[in-house]
């Protein structure tokens, strides 16, 4: 067994509070849906309305939390909603673009290692810019201080937001590099589960621009890293354990929306 019971523990207490809390705070969309209602049901539009609020902050609620509590114990650090730095030399945001624009002409393919090592050469060149970068959605540093960072994203990412993922992995690896220059950082996209499983995610999408054995981790694969191998079937023992504890409170919650 890859989850620990007392990890196992921290784990459904996050669920449990979040559910609750969002039982306490959420309030089904207040638009007028004659026709969906009539044939389907007010408690159904509700229970509809609530999984998609649930589904727009299910990263930060659960799946952040989620990874820390797995991650501490094989990590040095874990931390979530991280800032990446403050600034970014010009000879880096110069670099950032080229390396975009070459693979954007499909000039080149995506190669971490190559990409790391041309924003490394720079990353001190000329002057420093301010910049405010989207934040670091879980933030790992290994005992030999190797770090390990994530932008957790949906299961069904849009393919025009592709381009928007790499550049903010890149300007991830100039901040950091812009700090310490012989850093060693490992910037990635997770996607917490498959959409398509049992068939194999759908990678080809991401290839253009993605270098996906190194910039990319996918359901198993992310939840693994984090806690070892089995990590992924055991998180999803605790969702079920969770749901089954927790289902005459989501009954009753949805009972006052059957009228």
């Amino acid at each position: 067994m890859a989850i620990i019971k007392k990890q196992r523990e921290g784990i459904e207490n996050i669920l449990k509070e979040s559910l609750r809390n969002k039982f306490k705070k959420h309030n089904p969309e207040p638009a007028a849906m004659p026709f969906h209602t009539r044939l389907l049901g007010q408690d159904r539009m509700a229970l509809f309305s609530f999984i998609h609020s649930l589904n727009t902050n299910f990263g930060t609620a659960i799946f952040e939390p989620v990874a820390l509590e797995l991650a501490k114990t094989n990590f040095k650090a874990a931390d979530k909603q991280v800032a990446a730095g403050i600034q970014i030399s010009e000879g880096a945001q110069r670099e950032i673009q080229n390396i975009i624009d070459e693979l954007s002409a499909a000039n080149i393919k995506p190669n971490k290692i190559e990409e790391i090592r041309r924003i490394r050469k720079v990353c001190q060149t000329g002057k420093m810019r301010k910049v405010k970068l989207t934040k670091i959605d879980v933030y790992l540093e290994n005992t030999n201080g190797e770090k390990f960072v994530f932008d957790i994203k949906t299961a069904k990412p849009n393919k025009g937001g592709f381009k928007e993922f790499k550049r903010t992995l890149l300007e991830w690896t100039a901040a950091v590099f812009a700090e310490n220059p012989k850093a060693k950082v490992n910037t990635l996209v997770a996607i917490p589960y498959n959409p398509y499983a049992p068939k194999p995610y759908s990678r080809w999408t991401m290839a253009g621009m993605l270098d996906l054995p190194n910039e990319l981790k996918v359901a198993e694969e992310f939840w693994d890293f984090l806690g070892g191998a089995g990590t992924y079937q055991d998180l999803l023992d605790c969702f079920e354990k969770v749901g089954i504890e927790l289902r005459d409170e989501i009954d009753n919650y949805f009972k006052k929306y059957n009228k």
